[in-house]
C-alpha cells in the first residue's frame, strides 16, 4: 500500500516552534492534524492519543504567520495548500477574525479499496458512510483514480471544499484521468452536480459529503439519469441514515402507510406502518468503521425494507488482515452480542428501556443466566442454559406487538416475524391452530414445534415464551 502526504509542504506554514517537534517525531507518518487555538498551547493528533507540542501559548502573530501561507478560505472556512491534499479550516470569533486552525493531514493512499474491488465492477452507485476522519475521503479519491484509470470510464469529481482533489486549478495526481469541478460556495454544490450530468457526459459523478436536502435532491436525479454515483455521507450505519430527515431521500426516502385491517393481520402487524417511498439513489452502501474493517449492503432498498419491518438484517463484513489478504464474513447484525447477551434483542431494536412491569404479577425476570420469580413470600431461582442464538417465532392470531412488549420488558432473545418461512416457532391460539390444517402441515414439513394458548391474556403469553426459552417459573 503506497502512501504519498507531501507532509512537508504542511509543516512548512507552521511556526518553527511547531514544524520543528514534528519533524523530529517518531510518528510523524500516522499525524491526523495540527490544531492551533489563540493563547493556548499547539497540539499534534495521532492515532493513538493528542500530544502538546510546544509549552508556549499561540499569540496572534503566530495565527497570522500561518494564514499568510495558505490560500484564501471559502466559505465553509475552509482553505488549502497548492498541489496538495491537506486541508486547513478556521474558527472565527464574532467579528470574524481567525482565532484557531486545523490543519488536517491530507494523503493518498493507493490500494485502499482493494477490499472492493469487485463492487466498482457492477457499475452500481455507492455510498460510503462513517463518522468524520474515518478515511472516506481517501477512500473516494482512490476510486475515482482506478475508475478513471484502470476501468476507462469518464470520471468527473465534485469538489465543493477542494479535498478530493487538492488545492489549485490544477488537480492533483492522485485522482488520475478525473476530471474535477470546482464549487464557487458550498450552498451551490447541488446545482455543480445537476451542471455536470447536462454539460460533461460523465458516466461517474463523485461526490463529498452529501449533507442537504437540495443535495439528496439533485443526487437522485443524477441517478434517475442513468449515471454512477459514488458518495458519501456522515453517518455510522444505514439505521442512522434512515432516522436522518435531511438525507433520508439518499435511500428512498420513508412514508407512513394506512394497512386495511386484512392486510394489517396478515402481516401481524399495526394498521400504520413505515414503509420505503421509492428505489433508493444508491444500489450499494459502504459502512467504514475503521481502515481495515467495512461493513456492505449490496442491495440497499431489501436492506433498508427489512430494517423497517423490523427485521435483523445481514452484514458482509469485509477486512484486510495484516498480510494484506481479504477476509469477507456474512454475519447477522449483532450477533456477537447476541451470543454474549441476553439483552440482544434490544440492541438490534434500538429499545432504550424495558417497559414498565405491574409487579403484582407473578413474572419471572433476568438476570444474567438466571430466572428469579417475584412473589410477596418468597424468592426462588430458577438457572436455564445460555441460548446460543435468538429464536424467531411466528404469531397465529395473537397481537405481535403484545409479545414484543413482553420480550422487551424482559430482554428474551426473541425475534418476532410475520414471516413464517423465517420462523423456528409457531405460537398461536389453540382453537384456531386445530382448525387449520395447513398451517399444521406446514409445520411438520418445516419441522416446527407449534406452541399454543387458550387465550390473549398476558400471563398466557408470558408463560408460552417461557416455555419457548424452556424456562420454568419455579412452584410454591
Amino acid at each position: 500500500m503506497l502512501i504519498a502526504d507531501d507532509l512537508d509542504k504542511l509543516l512548512d506554514i507552521l511556526p518553527d516552534f511547531i514544524r520543528n517537534p514534528l519533524e523530529l517525531h517518531s510518528s510523524r507518518k500516522e499525524l491526523i492534524e495540527v490544531v492551533i487555538d489563540l493563547g493556548r498551547r499547539p497540539e499534534a493528533r495521532f492515532p493513538y492519543k493528542p500530544e502538546y507540542l510546544a509549552l508556549k501559548n499561540l499569540s496572534w502573530s503566530d495565527l497570522d504567520y500561518c494564514i499568510k501561507r495558505i490560500g484564501s478560505f471559502s466559505g465553509d472556512n475552509r482553505a488549502g495548500i497548492e498541489k496538495t491534499l491537506h486541508r486547513i479550516s478556521c474558527i472565527k470569533n464574532r467579528q470574524g477574525n481567525i482565532v484557531g486552525l486545523t490543519c488536517r493531514v491530507g494523503r493518498a493512499i493507493f490500494g485502499t479499496i482493494s477490499i472492493i474491488r469487485d463492487l466498482l465492477e457492477r457499475q452500481e452507485s455507492i455510498l460510503i458512510l462513517g463518522k468524520p476522519g474515518v478515511g472516506k475521503t481517501t477512500a473516494i479519491r482512490e476510486i475515482a483514480r482506478i475508475l478513471a484509470d484502470e476501468m476507462q470510464k469518464r470520471v468527473v469529481i465534485i469538489d465543493t471544499s477542494n479535498e478530493i482533489a487538492g488545492d489549485g486549478d490544477i488537480p492533483h495526481p492522485s485522482i488520475g484521468r478525473a476530471r474535477r469541478m470546482q464549487v464557487a460556495r458550498p450552498e451551490l454544490q447541488h446545482q455543480v452536480m445537476i451542471e455536470a450530468v447536462e454539460n460533461h457526459m460523465p458516466e461517474v459523478i463523485i461526490i463529498d459529503e452529501i449533507g442537504t436536502e437540495l443535495e439528496a435532491a439533485a443526487a437522485k436525479t443524477i441517478a434517475e439519469r442513468g449515471v454512477q454515483l459514488v458518495g458519501t455521507a456522515h453517518g455510522n450505519c444505514l439505521n442512522s441514515l434512515i432516522k436522518n430527515p435531511t438525507l433520508v431521500e439518499l435511500v428512498g426516502g420513508i412514508q407512513q402507510v394506512t394497512l386495511g385491517d386484512d392486510e394489517a393481520k396478515r402481516r401481524g402487524s399495526q394498521k400504520s406502518i413505515l414503509e420505503r417511498k421509492a428505489s433508493s439513489a444508491f444500489q450499494i452502501a459502504i459502512e467504514i468503521h475503521d481502515k481495515n474493517n467495512w461493513i456492505i449492503h449490496e442491495k440497499v432498498d431489501v436492506t433498508i425494507d427489512q430494517l423497517l419491518q423490523g427485521f435483523q438484517i445481514f452484514e458482509q463484513n469485509r477486512r484486510v488482515e495484516a498480510s494484506s489478504k481479504n477476509i469477507i464474513d456474512c454475519v447477522l447484525s449483532s450477533q456477537s452480542q447476541t451470543k454474549q447477551s441476553i439483552n440482544a434483542n434490544l440492541q438490534w431494536r434500538n429499545v432504550s428501556a424495558p417497559t414498565s412491569i405491574n409487579k403484582k404479577m407473578r413474572v419471572a425476570e433476568f438476570t444474567n443466566n438466571t430466572v428469579i420469580e417475584n412473589n410477596s413470600k418468597n424468592l426462588k431461582i430458577t438457572n436455564f442454559p445460555t441460548l446460543e442464538r435468538v429464536i424467531w417465532i411466528y404469531t397465529y392470531l395473537i397481537d405481535p406487538n403484545e409479545c414484543k412488549e413482553w420480550i422487551d420488558s424482559f430482554r428474551w432473545p426473541i425475534i418476532v416475524t410475520h414471516k413464517i418461512e423465517k420462523a423456528d416457532i409457531i405460537l398461536g391460539l389453540r382453537s384456531q391452530i386445530k382448525q387449520n390444517t395447513k398451517l399444521r402441515k406446514i409445520a411438520r414439513m418445516r419441522k416446527m414445534r407449534i406452541y399454543t394458548i387458550s387465550n390473549h391474556s398476558k400471563f398466557q403469553i408470558i408463560r408460552a415464551l417461557q416455555r419457548i426459552l424452556n424456562i420454568y417459573v419455579v412452584k410454591n
